[in-house]
């Protein structure tokens, strides 16, 4: 399968993408547990590929990493963000917004 055949830009990967996972029993450590995942993940990051895996992507806010992961298929898919929905109504999770949101 090449690159352009699914929305996916890593299909050539030899594994998928890297899981942080910060769980504490105490909902007051949110926050901390959150400072020391994304801290973790900041100091592998220059060591892995730029991309992700969306299914494993929490609210990272981060639109650069999203069109990382899609790659050159990502102005295709908003292009179809753009022609089925364009309201935006499937907005949960990592969302590729059309060009007007």
């Amino acid at each position: 399968m090449g690159k352009s055949d699914t929305a996916g830009n890593t299909r050539d990967a030899t594994w998928s993408s890297m899981v942080i996972v910060g769980i504490d029993p105490n909902p007051q450590k949110a926050g901390e547990i959150t400072l020391w995942t994304k801290g973790y993940w900041e100091t592998v990051h220059p060591y892995s590929a730029d991309d992700g895996y969306v299914n494993f992507m929490m609210d990272d806010g981060d639109d650069n990493r999203l069109k990382a992961t899609y790659g050159d298929n990502y102005g295709r898919l908003v292009a179809l963000k753009a022609k089925y929905d364009p309201t935006n109504f499937s907005s949960m999770n990592q969302n590729i917004r059309p060009l007007h949101s």
